[in-house]
């Protein structure tokens, strides 16, 4: 598997079971209707868990065009790789969007809130003031790349083999999972919490394809893009000058 199939895959599981608990929670008649922001903060940061787990040895886990801008900034991701990563989490997305409808197809259809099958795919405000949510956006995701700059590889080796490959495996994935989850928890009820482009901006054009009424909001739509890329940049420029 190569790094771009590695991106794209790991971005699809993340969007097709993030935005899936949202679907879950949200649309008409769903054994998981109305179990809470809890029950999708929490399913969110186990997709990050499972779109890890999948692409974190090709490819590195970036799943979102804002880390891997925010790793290149900072001189620790080629730019030569950025235009393949971010195409790759593109697609990603736009597939798992697009297996969130299909999956609950016959629920879409019979739920008459446009705005709640709109959430299936994009982020919404709970109060709309682009200036208050794009810095909600800055914030998330500066916190977000700014963690994963200082995430540690194990230092442990073996004397009788300095070669050895030795490390968590799957389980290193659980800081980042961590990460999402308090972000989810203590950021994420202003904006809904992009803080990945590719998250929103995918499933959002998959919306705006899909037969499903409704405005894709694209009035809404630069912020949980410009907003999570600032943030990301920020976060290097401020690694840059703690080095």
């Amino acid at each position: 598997m190569t790094p771009f199939i590695a991106e794209l895959i790991g971005t699809a599981l993340l969007i097709l079971l993030g935005n899936g608990v949202v679907a879950n929670v949200i649309l008409k008649d769903t054994k998981g209707n109305n179990s809470g922001w809890i029950v999708i903060t929490t399913a969110w940061a186990l997709a990050v868990f499972v779109g890890v787990t999948v692409s974190e040895p090709i490819s590195g886990a970036h799943l979102n065009p804002a880390v891997t801008l925010g790793l290149a900034t900072a001189g620790k991701f080629s730019w030569d790789l950025v235009p393949s990563y971010i195409a790759a989490q593109m697609i990603g997305a736009m597939i798992g969007a697009f297996l969130v409808w299909l999956f609950h197809k016959d629920h879409f259809a019979i739920t008459e809130d446009e705005g709640a099958k709109l959430a299936c795919f994009g982020t919404a405000p709970a109060i709309r003031k682009p200036t208050s949510n794009l810095i909600s956006e800055i914030i998330g995701t500066f916190v977000l790349v700014f963690v994963i700059f200082y995430f540690a590889e194990p230092a442990l080796t073996l004397q009788s083999d300095p070669n050895a490959k030795i490390g968590l495996g799957t389980v290193g994935a659980l800081p980042v999972t961590f990460l999402v989850w308090v972000i989810g928890l203590s950021l994420g009820g202003t904006t809904g919490y992009a803080i990945n482009p590719a998250r929103d901006l995918g499933p959002r054009i998959i919306h705006a394809i899909l037969p499903i009424k409704g405005s894709s909001d694209w009035g809404y739509a630069w912020i949980p893009v410009i907003g999570p890329i600032l943030g990301a940049i920020l976060a290097a420029l401020l690694l840059g000058a703690l080095s």
